[in-house]
């Protein structure tokens, strides 16, 4: 009889294990119910929106996992300030590109240039949402590794110094006029 309830035992634990690769929803051996609800690891947007507000992952959970691509919802405080600055610095570059443009310099984006053309208002608005976007879009692969190699992170900083560059090549360009 043992042998019989052993290999009936091991049919029902393959049978189950089966039926996930499937992608059929039933729970596992000896459990009666399933307990979730919703499968959490479907919902991703929604996970990141939650966590915005109350964060818990501050890390990945496996060594392993560090190279893929996770989304945490707890970031260094110090991506935050590089955040804020980048905005602020692309604020003053709108400020200060509109200036350089009253006094006879044109847009070299052609992009801005055409919403230029529509509105000035529209144009100061236009460049801080996108830098904004793309901003945070940099804050939540801050841990991603391009090529395996060079934390998104770097990038940040890189946009934060050439906006200060750039910043610095308008007051230059101000103090000629």
């Amino acid at each position: 009889m043992s042998k019989h309830g052993t290999a009936r035992g091991r049919r029902a634990a393959s049978d189950w294990v089966i039926g996930q690769l499937r992608g059929l929803a039933s729970p596992a051996p000896g459990v009666f119910s399933e307990r979730r609800s919703v499968e959490r690891r479907r919902r991703r947007w929604w996970s990141a929106l939650y966590g915005s507000f109350r964060p818990r992952r501050r890390g990945t959970r496996r060594h392993e996992d560090s190279a893929d691509f996770q989304v945490l919802d707890w970031h260094s405080s110090h991506l935050l300030i590089v955040a804020i600055t980048i905005v602020l610095l692309c604020a003053g570059d709108a400020a200060l590109t509109l200036r350089l443009l009253s006094a006879g310099a044109f847009e070299a984006n052609p992009l801005m240039a055409f919403v230029l053309g529509r509105d000035a208002a529209l144009f100061a608005a236009a460049k801080i949402a996108l830098t904004a976007v793309g901003v945070v879009v940099l804050v939540s692969f801050a841990r991603y590794r391009f090529l395996r190699r060079i934390r998104a992170e770097f990038a940040l900083y890189t946009v934060l110094i050439g906006y200060a560059v750039l910043i610095g090549y308008e007051f230059w360009l101000l103090r000629g006029l």
